[in-house]
């Protein structure tokens, strides 16, 4: 039996340690190198950049598409660099958007922000067509050529998004669910289409009856300037993705982690890009490449296979379409979260699910607005021209948020040349060019684009149209901004620094570790 005298008094218990990711933000700290690895080469989805980005390169450049790739990596290694070492000092899912805002001020840190987040929004809504493009091959193959009155037609634009459409509902469920779980999808995704494209592309490459020219690497067979430029700006949006390893450094075990798998993945595409170039052009002539467009690697398929291993590109296709939306909706979520933390964009946008620990609502909102603006893309049937119009605007917003952050980059660093002059050159002097160079691009083949036509048309090939789109973007980003300043009041307007990841009280995350 119990005693019944007094005990002495047990001192409490000490509180329970924060959750690793910090109080406040709900984000668990449990990704590592590996999961970066995954989100960036997800999100730069090389196969599917390969697969509709050959033809369309080709239609700019000719063959020189290994030329322009070699060159374009160049500048964005060294935007990498940038984000590497601002990610040390200041590790934040805003990345971008809060670098930009504390060192060159708030009105160019917003529209860092806004750029990327547009962007990617449109990336996710046109590679839904995709997806929806190569479910519809699919169905071809299987003998199913329309459906209630409808022809299932792959190169229509209306009919892939409306299939896309179904497939990015599903994807947002997923990317809702929580990073850790995207990630794994991711992982396995990318070991089949990568042993697809490699397998594919290796035998094109031994196989092809095209001859191999050293030309193809030489940029200088490019007379045309504005070629030239559009073709760099396409090239610099073949390797876009690896960044979104920065999103989720609020998540990431160690910040020096999403560095290092943003790096290695970049390096990754690099050589994924250089291989696969390569090998289309040894089995198919400049012709064939532009006339099959974004369909060249079900065609590649075809050519060198019968059935079933034709089909194996197009699955890879279809798996790397649905990793890059994923992948995509992690960062642009994340990036409107630390948004939201600043109350530059509405407090919407910093829900955090209780259970998933993950920034649910806009997640769902974006998946919302992308549908939207898939289906005002509508309005460009041809599928091909949708995608090269989309491919552009992205490319051109890539240009400007790439250029800003790194500028960034070179300004808050520019006292390290007291630290040698290695720390000098890494810090300011490669940041600062790749920065400009960027920005130099754009510039140019925006200017060329105003001058080129004498009219608009919905079309790629009319100058005005093409320019209009990235214009349209920035300009809705410097109203958002006023909006920002003036009726929320934004602190970030007053001190252009970003929330960090402890400044706000936000559900606990209650996800198992």
């Amino acid at each position: 039996m119990p005693s019944l005298s007094p005990q002495p008094s047990t001192p409490p218990a000490p509180p329970a340690p924060a959750p690793p990711g910090g109080p406040g933000t709900g984000l668990r700290r449990s990704l590592g190198v590996v999961d970066g690895v995954a989100i960036a080469a997800s999100s730069t989805a090389a196969t599917t950049s390969i697969a509709i980005g050959m033809g369309t390169i080709a239609t700019i450049v000719g063959l020189q598409a290994p030329a322009l790739l070699l060159l374009a990596f160049l500048p964005v290694l060294g935007i990498a660099t940038a984000y590497a070492r601002l990610n040390r000092s200041e590790p934040n899912c805003g990345n971008g958007y809060t670098w930009v805002g504390k060192t060159l001020g708030p009105w160019p840190g917003f529209l860092t922000g806004w750029v990327t987040v547009v962007g990617s929004v449109v990336f996710c809504a046109y590679t839904s067509a995709v997806m929806g493009s190569v479910v519809l091959i699919f169905a071809n193959k299987a003998g199913l050529h329309s459906l209630a009155g409808f022809a299932l037609d792959p190169s229509s634009t209306g009919v892939s998004t409306a299939v896309g459409l179904v497939l990015l509902l599903g994807l947002t469920a997923i990317a809702v669910t929580g990073t850790r779980a995207t990630t794994r999808f991711q992982f396995a995704l990318l070991v089949f289409e990568y042993a697809v494209l490699l397998g594919f592309c290796g035998w094109a490459l031994v196989t092809g009856d095209q001859s191999f020219s050293l030309s193809w690497f030489n940029p200088f067979e490019i007379t045309n300037g504005t070629a030239f430029a559009q073709g760099m700006v396409l090239a610099v949006f073949f390797f876009w993705g690896w960044d979104a390893a920065f999103s989720v450094t609020e998540e990431t075990r160690k910040p020096d982690d999403a560095a290092r798998g943003g790096l290695i993945a970049l390096f990754a595409m690099l050589g994924l890009f250089l291989f696969a170039s390569v090998a289309f052009q040894r089995e198919m002539s400049l012709a064939a490449l532009i006339r099959n467009g974004p369909q060249a690697l079900p065609y590649l398929g075809q050519k060198l296979a019968a059935e079933p291993w034709a089909t194996l590109p197009v699955v890879a296709l279809m798996f790397s379409a649905a990793a890059s939306v994923q992948s995509t909706l992690i960062p642009t979520a994340r990036g409107l979260l630390a948004m939201g933390r600043d109350r530059t964009m509405g407090p919407l946008w910093t829900r955090v699910h209780p259970r998933y620990g993950t920034p649910a609502a806009g997640t769902v909102v974006v998946l919302a607005i992308g549908s939207a603006i898939a289906l005002l893309a509508v309005a460009i049937p041809r599928l091909s021209d949708m995608l090269l119009a989309a491919v552009n605007a992205i490319g051109l917003l890539v240009a400007l948020y790439y250029g800003l952050t790194a500028l960034a980059c070179a300004v808050r660093f520019r006292a390290s040349g007291r630290e040698g002059l290695r720390t000098a050159l890494l810090a300011v002097g490669v940041p600062a060019t790749s920065g400009l160079m960027l920005l130099g691009l754009g510039g140019y083949l925006g200017y060329s684009y105003l001058t080129m036509s004498d009219h608009f048309e919905l079309s790629p090939a009319n100058g005005w149209f093409m320019f209009s789109l990235p214009a349209a973007i920035v300009l809705a980003g410097l109203g958002m901004a006023a909006v920002a300043k003036y009726v929320r009041r934004s602190p970030y307007f007053a001190t252009g620094h970003g929330t960090d990841a402890e400044s706000i009280v936000l559900p606990m995350d209650r996800t198992p570790a």
